[in-house]
């Protein structure tokens, strides 16, 4: 079989994120290099083995790696069938350079709700539209991996806030349209994003990226019941084009904006 070398790259509308890499290699190895930013690796087939300030460490595909950055390291497969990954390039600032010292010392995080979230961002940061989304997913990711540095456990305790949680909600609902980033939002209320996104959901059991969609897609069916065509309606609800809408719209209401507009019933005179 030849050596299989599939690789995807971005750089997403999400501050933190430098740059988005899927790759799929069977036999390539990479040589010893460094990065500015630091890399979080998750894959999802086969295993890669790197060495890391001269000690060899694996990444099955249940391990979250944090790789820091202007530290050298390499990777090759572990395993004859090559590896299958997606990585994340994330700025410095996103977890800071007082924490290089401990990921050196423990690179590879063996955390099921870390690996499932990591997944959750890369899928979020695919969807154009859905920069809230993966945002808020990036800022408790942040807030894990800064927990697991320094403490080595990897949870944060959720406290209450719901007069914090109302003013991101009226933030929300003022900006229905536009939108605004997570750190628009922390700034105007004052508070760290990962407490806010925290408070928010603890207070509505819904994530502030969820709020916003449904109350979106709640605009978007008064606006197909007036007659406006989804293309229309995509704009002037806040999505990112017709076909976020329709991705949304379906998941919340079970049918596409078209069908749900064409069934409408005639307004009683």
């Amino acid at each position: 079989m030849a050596p299989r070398q599939e690789v995807s790259a971005w750089r997403p509308a999400v501050p933190g994120v430098v740059e988005v890499f899927h790759a799929h290699f069977t036999e390539y190895a990479y040589p010893m290099h460094v990065h500015e930013a630091w890399t979080l690796l998750i894959v999802d087939d086969g295993a890669v083995r790197y060495d890391l300030d001269r000690h060899q460490h694996g990444t099955p595909h249940d391990t979250v790696s944090l790789l820091p950055p202007h530290v050298p390291h390499n990777g090759s497969p572990a395993t004859s069938g090559g590896f299958r990954k997606r990585v994340l390039y994330l700025d410095v600032g996103v977890l800071g350079e007082n924490l290089i010292g401990a990921a050196v010392d423990a690179p590879d995080l063996r955390d099921p709700v870390l690996r499932r979230r990591v997944g959750q961002l890369h899928s979020s940061l695919a969807r154009p539209g859905d920069e809230l989304e993966a945002d808020s997913r990036l800022t408790l990711i942040g807030e894990r991996l800064r927990d697991h540095l320094r403490t080595g456990q990897g949870a944060t305790a959720q406290r209450r806030d719901p007069a914090l949680a109302g003013r991101l909600r009226e933030l929300l609902d003022e900006r229905l349209v536009q939108g605004l980033t997570l750190g628009e939002a922390a700034g105007l209320v004052r508070a760290h994003p990962a407490h806010l996104v925290r408070a928010f959901s603890t207070a509505y059991g819904i994530a502030p990226h969820q709020y916003l969609t449904a109350r979106r897609v709640d605009l978007a069916r008064r606006l197909l019941l007036d007659g406006r065509p989804p293309g229309e309606v995509a704009a002037a609800a806040g999505f990112y084009d017709q076909a976020h809408l329709t991705r949304h719209f379906r998941r919340l209401v079970g049918v596409t904006p078209g069908r749900y507009r064409d069934r409408r019933k005639a307004s009683v005179r």
